[in-house]
């Protein structure tokens, strides 16, 4: 059977690039988005995969540039749609919203074909997302600095839980968040259809960082490999999981000096950072308020008072 995605066209065994239609920019030129479809010889499951919803989170991007050109259809189970980019125009100007609208667009699933730009970009792509058995939303921590984890945002009393965590384990990172995410993500509103569905965060960085790229190649093709679309046995670990996030801001505006390592356990009652003057001088001390694992921090040093500085993730175990 031939799978179509916007423009693009392939049979079984074939793949095929396109655009897809989501509306017009402010000079009357068509918005498109770059999509793939890449259709298995055999028959099988369907995988649905987009990246840069936010327009700043690019190695979501870097992973699609060097799956699509490795993949062979020849030696595919099934069908793989693919949307490179999805916030077309925060991609356009480097920004993390939607400007257009001034919105996140991965906070307007599913969509409406009649509302704002990000509403409709929603629209468009959920309704090639729900005809999939699988989801992978490709995300980073925008430009904070960040470890390689994957989120589970269904909810641990959502039915399709276990289906979700079982995917974000199978993705094989090390690292999982299990907590209830925000209305109108794709990984809270899938589910809800009956598709196990993640968000990897691949690291955090400016433009491209190599390694978290290359940790979400090897996770999709341990997806690829569980699920049957390609031969062989996946690589799979324990993760280590966090239930919730403690975030910490500064008390004292200067700049900030970190006394823990990104991805190193903490502590409660263990100093995370301290602030100083320009001079070098302490301004203030900030602890854990609970034992856990510094997730995220922020990129630049210079803070103001009630800036965010760190997140720590808590309640903490393995499967």
């Amino acid at each position: 059977m031939t799978i179509t995605l916007g423009t693009a066209a392939a049979d079984p065994g074939e793949v095929d690039t396109g655009r897809l239609a989501v509306g017009e920019t402010r000079d009357g030129s068509p918005a498109r988005l770059p999509v793939a479809v890449i259709n298995g010889a055999e028959d099988g499951k369907r995988l649905y995969l987009q990246a840069v919803s936010d327009g700043n989170e690019l190695n979501g991007l870097g992973v699609i540039r060097q799956l699509v050109p490795q993949l062979d259809p020849d030696e595919i189970a099934g069908e793989i749609c693919i949307v490179a980019i999805v916030n077309y125009h925060g991609f356009q100007v480097a920004e993390h919203r939607n400007p257009i609208d001034d919105r996140k667009l991965n906070r307007t699933f599913p969509g409406d074909a009649e509302g704002t730009a990000s509403e409709r970009i929603a629209d468009a792509v959920f309704e090639i997302a729900k005809t999939a058995d699988l989801i992978l939303d490709l995300h980073q921590g925008s430009t904070s600095r960040m470890i390689d984890e994957v989120r589970v945002r269904c909810g641990r009393r959502h039915t399709m839980h276990s289906e979700c965590l079982r995917l974000a384990k199978v993705f094989n990172c090390g690292y999982v968040l299990d907590q209830k995410g925000p209305e109108g993500q794709l990984a809270r509103v899938a589910p809800d259809e009956g598709i196990p569905t993640v968000d990897p965060e691949l690291g955090g960085s400016v433009g491209f960082d190599a390694d978290s790229i290359q940790t979400g190649v090897d996770g999709v093709y341990n997806v690829l490999r569980h699920y049957e679309f390609l031969d062989g046995g996946p690589s799979m670990e324990r993760q280590t999981r966090a239930k919730r996030f403690d975030q910490y801001g500064a008390s004292a505006g200067g700049v900030v000096d970190y006394r823990a390592e990104l991805g190193s356990r903490v502590d409660a009652g263990e100093t995370l950072f301290v602030v100083t003057d320009a001079f070098g001088a302490v301004k203030d001390e900030v602890t854990a308020d609970n034992s856990g694992i510094l997730w995220r921090s922020r990129r630049l040093p210079q803070v103001a008072v009630g800036e965010y500085v760190c997140s720590i993730g808590t309640n903490v175990d393995s499967y």
